[in-house]
């Protein structure tokens, strides 16, 4: 039995991810008016290394569930920036660890605030039982499809 509640045309608005499509274009915007020479993509891989940096290109993968390739386009415009470095591995030359410079470092503060100041906005009339369903929802979809 269909546990499926959309109806036709739906779904695809759905799968698509307008609410996340909409913060995102917000985010762009703040990052452009507050002059961040970032892109929302950029500043992803930039939150991950923030978050741990010294990881590998495949571990920016899995954390930002992008191919390889995209995240090696996505490095490359960063080191042009001058915002990460690679670093061979010591234990294996094939692989580059990815290190935030200090230019990097001091967008942090200013680029998560405008992050934050974003999710308020869009989450202003949003009850939170509801955020907690909605976090509680979406989870577990992610977790049926993994």
């Amino acid at each position: 039995m269909s546990n499926n509640q959309f109806k036709k045309g739906e779904l695809y608005s759905f799968v698509t991810g307008k609410a996340s499509t909409a913060i995102a274009r917000r985010l762009q915007k703040k990052f452009n008016n507050a002059g961040l020479n970032l892109t929302i993509e950029q500043w992803s891989v930039l939150y991950h290394l923030w978050k741990q940096e010294g990881i590998s290109q495949q571990e920016l993968c899995n954390a930002t569930f992008r191919d390889k390739p995209s995240i090696t386009r996505l490095v490359d415009n960063l080191e042009r920036l001058e915002l990460v470095k690679r670093v061979p591995s010591e234990n294996d030359r094939r692989i580059n660890l990815i290190y935030l410079t200090r230019q990097a470092q001091k967008l942090q503060e200013q680029s998560m605030e405008l992050a934050e100041e974003t999710l308020n906005e869009a989450l202003e009339t949003v009850p939170a039982e509801k955020i907690d369903v909605c976090k509680e929802v979406l989870q577990i979809v992610y977790d049926n499809l993994k």
